[in-house]
């Protein structure tokens, strides 16, 4: 995958200052698309990039994803959404609308295994993840010296099965005011408490291909049963274990010769860029929640 530059980054983030995302949802119904493009016209908008979708055109539910340019977009934007709002109440809309130069602020949780994690180090580093790494956090010392090479603190709080409430108390002080907590191979399962403040705001990877092999050892449970695919699959995090709406998913075709350990190395490459694209999307507000399924703008 191509890398920005510097120059490259810069310019990115001057085409971008102007730049603002709107995410809807609502019950589909007609005049939806000219309404919002007529309000953007109005207010000197000019829609560079617009998505629509809906489960059914007679009775189902619409998602739109638009990106516009507005002049002086950081002065008015409150002043938009407040115009806005009359549009949004008569469709019943969900929507939130914000500005794509805004990084958000994400933590990253690790355990021992790093490929996960350096993945999303190095598109970091690179511009392409369009974010603010405030903390790794994790529960061994391994990943301490090689975060904080890229100047990122480096939280190690180790959890038990006697001390895991304490410790949780202690991520969430760590990570406070984040806006995304990625999972990249933690191996440690949240608590209900946990994720109440965080809903639809975990993202997790799961080294297979759900809903086959949930839980521990997929790959050992892969090769017992001979599959002839392996996958990986990025999902938000629920209280329910492995089953939360999926975001993106990837697979690797493997044969009989393939033994676990050989599984699991390829199973990474397909975990850490799997994981990576989405978060990206995650990032670039391209994933809505339907339900426990996902509506993805890539």
């Amino acid at each position: 995958m191509h890398r920005l530059s510097e120059r490259e980054w810069l310019a990115y983030k001057q085409k971008n200052k102007d730049r603002a995302r709107m995410l809807i949802s609502c019950e589909d119904r007609a005049g939806i698309v000219a309404a919002v493009s007529n309000f953007l016209f109005a207010q000197g908008a000019n829609i560079v990039q617009s998505d629509q979708y809906t489960t059914d055109p007679e009775t189902g539910r619409f998602f739109m994803r638009i990106e516009f340019d507005l002049v002086n977009l950081a002065d008015r934007l409150e002043g938009l959404k407040d115009a806005f709002w009359p549009i949004a109440e008569n469709y019943g809309m969900e929507w939130y609308l914000v500005e794509a130069k805004k990084r958000k602020k994400v933590a990253i949780f690790v355990s021992k295994e790093d490929h996960c994690l350096l993945e999303l180090l190095w598109r970091w580093k690179s511009g392409e993840l369009h974010a603010d790494i405030a903390v790794v956090i994790s529960n061994h010392e391994d990943m301490r010296e090689t975060v904080e090479s890229f100047g990122i603190p480096y939280h190690c709080i180790p959890v038990t099965k006697e001390n895991k409430a304490e410790a949780e108390e202690a991520q969430l002080a760590a990570a406070q005011g984040v806006d995304l907590i990625i999972l990249a191979r933690y191996m440690q399962i949240l608590s209900p408490r946990f994720l109440e403040d965080y809903a639809m705001r975990i993202i997790n990877i799961h080294h297979s291909f759900l809903p086959a092999f949930v839980g521990a050892k997929p790959y050992e449970q892969a090769y017992r049963r001979g599959v002839k695919l392996i996958g990986a699959t990025a999902h938000y995090v629920t209280e329910e274990l492995d089953a939360g709406p999926i975001i993106e998913q990837d697979v690797q075709r493997v044969s009989h010769q393939e033994d676990v350990e050989m599984l699991k190395q390829l199973g990474r490459q397909v975990e850490r860029t799997v994981l990576a694209r989405a978060v990206g999307w995650h990032l670039e507000d391209r994933v809505l929640e339907y339900g426990n399924k996902t509506i993805v703008f890539p």
